[in-house]
């Protein structure tokens, strides 16, 4: 299984920015919990293969990167100030555009590292929403046109878009489902209910529920210590890790601070549960 974070000691220990710039990468790969992580940067911009290269170099052989796709091919508008739609995206769900910029460097740069590809996508508007078969007839033809190797997942903010017609597109493409722990999606149980799905495991737990990214920043701030713990997503997530590792499916976890106060520390807790769920089966 894959999660996201540093260890206790590591977090609780204060080091300069740019310390941690430098080596904090190489210093996270080398804990034995923490066999992932989450490169979120790529959704505001893509990167050269190099730069995944240089990211590559610092971690062991078996660690794995978590990859967010550009917005660039995920927003189906393009944003003005202060986030408003300003006219349609030209390169919305562009499957050449995202094989150039977003694959090809993902797979040179990672190599055997690369874990899976997300394309999470914003709010989509009444529009999309209120027309998933539109959505999933499109989202089949973008992943279906993507090269084949990477493990490609797809994450939404609609939840009118979740279901069985959902399920399909994903299972045709061979693409799997992101489970988000977002405010805007229902729970994680709701989520597996609607969501079936076979293949490997990957979750993002991003936001505590109620919270705006803004709000959650400076409740949690210096983000070294769980402030609000949500034992709900917890147990419900611990469950779902499990039941893919008792199927022999890889499991990849990556948390935000913003989640309940420190992603490190939310990332031990979901270990310890999962860990005390497998010995309470062998008792």
């Amino acid at each position: 299984m894959g999660v996201c974070g540093v260890g206790r000691d590591r977090v609780r220990a204060r080091r300069p920015e740019g310390e941690l710039a430098r080596e904090g990468l190489r210093a996270y790969a080398a804990h034995p919990l923490l066999r992932c992580v989450g490169i979120d940067r790529t959704f505001y911009a893509t990167l050269a293969a190099a730069d995944f290269a240089r990211y590559a170099s610092q971690v062991p052989a078996a660690f794995r990167f978590v990859v967010k796709g550009p917005a660039l091919v995920t927003d189906p508008f393009i944003r003005a100030a202060r986030g408003k739609p300003a006219g349609d995206n030209p390169r919305f769900l562009d499957a050449h555009f995202a094989a150039a910029h977003c694959v090809a460097p993902f797979l040179e740069g990672l190599g055997a590292k690369a874990g899976p590809l997300v394309f999470q996508f914003p709010p989509l508007g009444r529009a999309w929403a209120r027309d998933p078969a539109r959505f999933t007839a499109r989202l089949h033809g973008f992943l279906a046109a993507l090269p084949a190797g990477p493990t490609y997942a797809v994450e939404l903010r609609d939840r009118e878009l979740l279901g069985d017609g959902l399920a399909a597109a994903l299972g045709a493409a061979g693409a799997r489902y992101c489970f988000g722990v977002h405010p805007r999606l229902p729970d994680l149980d709701a989520q597996a209910a609607l969501m079936a799905d076979p293949g490997p495991l990957v979750v993002r737990w991003n936001l505590h529920g109620g919270l705006a990214y803004e709000r959650a920043r400076a409740r949690y701030a210096p983000f070294d210590r769980l402030v609000d713990e949500d034992l709900g997503t917890r147990c419900a997530l611990a469950r779902l890790c499990a039941q893919a590792l008792a199927a022999g499916r890889p499991a990849f976890v990556v948390a935000n601070n913003k989640a309940e106060g420190c992603a490190p520390l939310t990332l031990t807790a979901l270990a310890d549960e999962i860990v005390a769920r497998a010995a309470a089966r062998g008792a």
